[in-house]
């Protein structure tokens, strides 16, 4: 009967120390934004590294400097 009621007692804190707490369930959720943000801000960089070596590339051709734009809209797009 002991055994049963130690194993029943070392079962129910195995549980309770599973559960994440809320401010664990924060940082976590936290962590994931920073993350994504980064994503984003690495992802903006790209595409403004593209626009300017697409203007560079360009030259003086309007036509082509204009087909730039769509670079520099798109990064606008993920502020």
């Amino acid at each position: 009967m002991d055994s049963i009621k130690m194993a029943c007692a070392a079962l129910a804190l195995g549980l309770l120390g599973a559960c994440a707490s809320p401010q664990d369930k924060a940082a976590n959720a936290q962590a994931d934004a920073a993350k994504a943000q980064e994503r984003v801000a690495n992802e903006r960089l790209e595409l403004v590294n593209k626009y300017q070596k697409c203007v560079k590339d360009a030259g003086d051709d309007q036509q082509k400097a204009s087909a730039c734009d769509s670079y520099l809209k798109a990064a606008d797009a993920l502020k």
